[in-house]
């Protein structure tokens, strides 16, 4: 069972989608950025999609999980930390370290990713339109956990050999985690979510291990 009800969960998100405003427009923003940056060439596009991502991690867990969330639930308290560390493992890896490069690619991985960056941008706030989450009572793209996690899983089977397994921890812990509670919401655009992680971690391990047997 959860701490809350449904309708003090989607007030919560009222009350943030309404603080925030207009965040969400800026968050869209980046989000197209990170897309256009995929067939920008130059090494400093990949720099700028880790730190996108990490931005999208930073600010869900401090503005949403921390300052709106522990209102209802104190375990966003631990939500929060994890989502500030992925956003600073991120930062770390991607953007000090350029150890992150990504490419719009082919095959298997690639495709995945293509959808789960889709789904998360354009399909994900339609789908919560059409079965009754208009805004501001649903999750929005780049700003809240479940949508933030789907696109960054897009961008990994983006990412090119080798990459940090450790990335992928957080993201796939948040994925069953909230996966799980949007089926006891009934927050269907979510629900994609609990696979998501399997299917993303299954894909770019093997992925990147195929890479690692070609080298």
């Amino acid at each position: 069972m959860l701490p809350f009800t449904r309708d003090q969960f989607l007030a919560n998100l009222v009350s943030y989608n309404e603080a925030i405003w207009p965040v969400q427009l800026a968050a869209f923003a980046i989000g197209v950025l990170a897309v256009a940056l995929l067939f920008w060439p130059p090494r400093m596009a990949d720099r700028l999609i880790a730190s996108i991502l990490a931005v999208m991690w930073l600010w869900t867990g401090v503005a949403y999980h921390w300052l709106h969330f522990t209102e209802i639930n104190k375990a966003a308290l631990i939500f929060g930390a994890s989502f500030v560390v992925q956003g600073a493992m991120l930062a770390y890896v991607g953007v000090v370290r350029g150890q992150l490069r990504f490419g719009s690619g082919s095959g298997p991985a690639a495709s995945v990713g293509i959808a789960f960056v889709a789904y998360a941008a354009v399909l994900y706030p339609l789908l919560g339109i059409w079965t009754g989450h208009a805004y501001p009572e649903m999750p929005v793209f780049g700003v809240t956990p479940c949508p933030v996690t789907i696109f960054t899983f897009g961008f990994f089977l983006l990412a090119k050999p080798p990459m940090s397994r450790w990335l992928l921890a957080i993201p796939f812990i948040w994925s069953l985690i909230g996966g799980s509670a949007a089926f006891l919401l009934g927050v269907p655009q979510d629900w994609l979510l609990l696979v998501s992680g399997v299917v993303a971690v299954f894909l770019v391990v093997a992925y990147h291990r195929e890479a690692d047997w070609k080298a």
